[in-house]
């Protein structure tokens, strides 16, 4: 029903609605197939190294353009499309991102030589680099309150899995036809199917109200509370309000709007996504060419990498399980340090293949508890014009951060200093990202989206 007088408020109503699968799972199900390709994507950095290190004679210096081009192509995709999704839609921007992606990774398997390889590698990763951002701003405004720290916490269950398909493929296909080319073709026509999919998603009704398009919004959510099964009530909108269009100003003021909103609260979403994601990136983007020079072969390196990441979806259930009932703060606080004293575990034993084995196999649960609170804490801290551009603004911070992290990494830190120290430093600066969060970062469990 649709009368713009009455209380309570068009997204309360969304925020309000029972949980069925058929409707809000099925967004949560197709957005999170995105995520998937993107954990895929990043995985398959760590699986190209040292094949295409054989394949066209390079140094440790220039393998890391591998992994650098391409999340920095996802770091500029993020916040573009992050400002796109709050200013055109979250619907159109969803849709977008796969399709281009699926383009430029073709082009990157018929790469003539390792530099246009790096060139259409960024392109592929600035298409997928607005999955994260985009996904989550749309699945969680289809979400109930009750039920959203566990649904966006669970979105990053499809984290593992695309890292883990993407680790036991690799596998299989160099071991059975040692052609690095069909490990990057091989998830494109997925990629496809979910991109055909997308195109039949409703835009969020919360981005529709914020817009001032009040009928679409009223037709969005009468939809909802219709499939849901909810009973109908009376129902506010706001008033039209101007929209901007989309533009190189537009993204900036998407900038200063995130830093004006609360300066200390970005500061956090910003050192919390660049810390955490960057241990993991780095453990991602070189455990494969790690544990080969320990003297493990190709396949049982990306196999092992292949098995940290699953162990990372009982990660996500228990982060699911725990980050209504502990609060995002606090698993944040325990979860992303120990992380990265567990790598350093690794360095130390890396030699030993049992033990390396194991210890990664605890890196990969402990990490994977830490990524999907971080990604759900950071979507609730922003009001809904700039939670889109506000996640999408921090993940290009952490994608520049683990694009030349790994790079300076193994360029400089590893040579210099050894490979339990690099990983200690990188761990410090997640205990400082934390001890910041602390004082100035609220805890968002349980909180309205607005």
């Amino acid at each position: 029903m649709n009368i713009y007088t009455a209380v309570p408020s068009g997204e309360q109503v969304v925020q309000e609605l029972p949980w069925r699968w058929k409707v809000q799972g099925r967004i949560f199900v197709i957005g999170g197939l995105g995520f998937m390709f993107d954990a895929w994507d990043v995985t398959l950095n760590g699986i190209l190294i040292p094949l295409l290190s054989t394949h066209w004679s390079l140094t440790p210096g220039e393998a890391g353009w591998i992994g650098t081009a391409n999340l920095i192509g996802m770091a500029l995709g993020a916040f573009i499309w992050g400002t796109i999704a709050d200013t055109i839609g979250r619907r159109k921007a969803f849709t977008a991102t796969l399709l281009i992606f699926s383009l430029f990774t073709v082009l990157g398997a018929f790469s003539p030589d390792f530099l246009w390889f790096c060139v259409f590698r960024f392109m592929a990763g600035f298409g997928l680099g607005g999955c994260i951002p985009v996904d989550y701003a749309l699945v969680g405004e289809f979400t109930p309150r009750r039920q959203r720290g566990r649904v966006l916490t669970a979105m990053d269950g499809w984290w593992p899995v695309g890292a883990a398909l993407c680790g036991f493929v690799s596998a299989w296909l160099v071991a059975a036809f040692a052609d690095w080319r069909l490990t990057m073709l091989v998830m494109v026509l997925p990629a496809l199917l979910v991109f055909w999919v997308r195109r039949s998603v409703p835009e969020s009704p919360l981005f529709l109200i914020r817009k001032g398009r009040r009928d679409e919004a009223a037709r969005v959510i009468d939809g909802l509370v219709e499939a849901t099964g909810a009973e109908p009530r009376a129902y506010s909108l706001p008033e039209p309000q101007a929209v901007p269009r989309f533009s190189a100003g537009s993204a900036w003021q998407q900038l200063r709007g995130v830093w004006q909103f609360n300066w200390k609260i970005t500061a956090a979403a910003w050192a919390l996504f660049m810390s955490i994601l960057l241990v993991y990136y780095l453990s991602l983007t070189w455990m494969p060419r790690i544990l080969i020079g320990a003297g493990f072969a190709e396949y049982k390196a990306f196999l092992t990498t292949a098995g940290m990441a699953a162990v990372g979806l009982l990660g996500v259930i228990a982060a699911a399980l725990l980050v209504e009932r502990v609060g995002r703060k606090w698993l944040l606080a325990i979860t992303g340090p120990l992380s990265a004293l567990v790598l350093v575990v690794v360095a130390f034993v890396v030699d030993v293949p049992t033990a390396a084995v194991f210890w990664l196999l605890v890196f990969g649960f402990v990490v994977q508890v830490a990524i999907p609170v971080l990604y759900a804490y950071v979507s609730e801290l922003y009001p809904t014009e700039l939670r889109g551009s506000g996640f999408g603004w921090a993940s290009t911070f952490s994608r520049l951060g683990a694009g030349f992290g790994p790079l300076i990494f193994a360029n400089y830190f590893w040579p210099q200093l050894g490979l339990a120290t690099s990983f200690a430093l990188a761990g410090g600066l997640v205990v400082l990202s934390v001890l910041w969060m602390a004082f100035f970062s609220p805890e968002t469990r349980q909180r309205r989206l607005e």
